[in-house]
């Protein structure tokens, strides 16, 4: 399918064919200032009992911790009005909103569907730390609503959200799991754009992230700040791992460190039979944003990429020989359109066979590192 824009002048019509490949549904859907709607329709509905697919879905399901933790705590009832069984307070507002714009998000769904199949989507405004409903968009596929979102919007693929908070790992993982795919529609750009890319991609195997305003200051939302280029370079490395990032997604051979606030300098994690603990190799960095991403390629050999400078030691996690070590590591870079074989890493550049060294740079590079292990 195609999007045809039109430009006029008084001399020529230029005319311009984009593919469109999936649909947002609305954007970042929910009610402000109040929690939810008072007009008298509203009212009646929610004096009434809790939608019958709704009761049904809480006694047959396992549901989200989040939605969990609200239902129990109003006693875990399965029939009664929103009040009764999710407890007198805003949340249930939020939670009443959360049904019925589901319902009609997924009404319209259902007639864009009928018109063309488009995989179709909608997003969600996420919570500041203490803001309640009314503060924050009520009724929107929050984590703590998804459940209700998946009942009241059955046609809708999936559910996203925008995500321009510090703790980019702890939210995008809310949205990972039960099916649902992660795609970052909205999110900050730049350097620390960069680096949750690799994450949403590398960890939680997301099929989209998207900073704000990329035709801008890539992705700074203000839209006027400066870019320092790190987004352009990771997406120009992403773009030629393509191929080896969807077939490591399928068979579980990807991983990506995240660092993230001002106190976390290190970050481990395992693939395959090493594991890989990663330092910020400059301390004023502190309160930088750092990533590294993994992709294995055999036993042995792995592809790394990553954004700041961070320092990566390596260790066995399987039985045998217990000291793990580097046989070679060789760069590639993107020199002009073309990706080249770079320098051997080797001597002083890789601690005598101990480290990896990541250096940030504004030119596309990834390593290829194999590694040994010995006694």
């Amino acid at each position: 399918m195609s999007c045809k824009a039109f430009v006029r002048s008084q001399f020529f019509v230029i005319l311009l064919a984009v593919p469109v490949i999936m649909m947002q549904v609305e954007n970042e859907v929910g009610v402000i200032p109040e929690a939810r709607d008072h007009s008298a329709v509203a009212d009646q509905a929610f004096a009434a009992h809790v939608p019958a697919d709704l009761q049904l879905f809480l006694k047959q399901h396992t549901l989200s911790p989040e939605f969990r933790v609200i239902w129990d705590a109003a006693g875990g009832k399965e029939l009664g009005t929103w009040d009764e069984m999710f407890g007198k307070n805003q949340v249930t507002e939020d939670l009443f909103m959360a049904w019925h714009f589901a319902r009609y998000v997924n009404s319209v769904v259902v007639a864009g569907k009928a018109e063309y199949a488009l995989p179709m989507f909608t997003n969600a405004a996420l919570i500041r730390p203490n803001y309640q409903p009314g503060q924050y968009n009520s009724g929107g596929p929050l984590p703590h609503s998804l459940d209700i979102w998946r009942v009241g919007a059955p046609a809708l693929d999936f559910f996203s959200p925008d995500i321009y908070f510090e703790n980019f790992a702890e939210w995008s993982r809310k949205y990972h799991g039960s099916g649902n795919p992660v795609f970052v529609p909205e999110a900050i750009g730049d350097a620390t754009g960069a680096a949750n890319a690799l994450y949403a991609i590398g960890e939680l195997q997301a099929i989209g992230f998207s900073p704000f305003g990329i035709d801008g200051a890539q992705g700074a939302r203000s839209g006027d700040e400066p870019s320092d280029g790190t987004l352009t370079t990771i997406y120009a490395t992403l773009a030629h791992l393509a191929p080896q990032i969807l077939q490591a997604q399928a068979e579980g051979k990807i991983r990506t460190l995240l660092m993230e606030g001002e106190s976390q300098r290190t970050g481990r994690m395992s693939l395959g039979d090493f594991t890989f603990t990663a330092v910020r190799s400059n301390p004023t960095e502190a309160g930088k944003r750092g990533a590294a991403m993994f992709l294995q390629l055999s036993p042995d050999e792995y592809i790394v990429t990553g954004v700041g400078n961070l320092t990566i030691t390596f260790s066995p996690n399987t039985p045998g020989p217990p000291i793990a070590g580097i046989v070679s590591i060789d760069e590639e870079t993107l020199e002009g359109e073309h990706w080249t074989r770079g320098r051997r890493l080797n001597g002083d550049e890789n601690g005598q066979g101990q480290v990896l060294r990541l250096q940030a740079s504004l030119r596309p590079v990834i390593l290829r590192i194999r590694l040994y292990r010995y006694r």
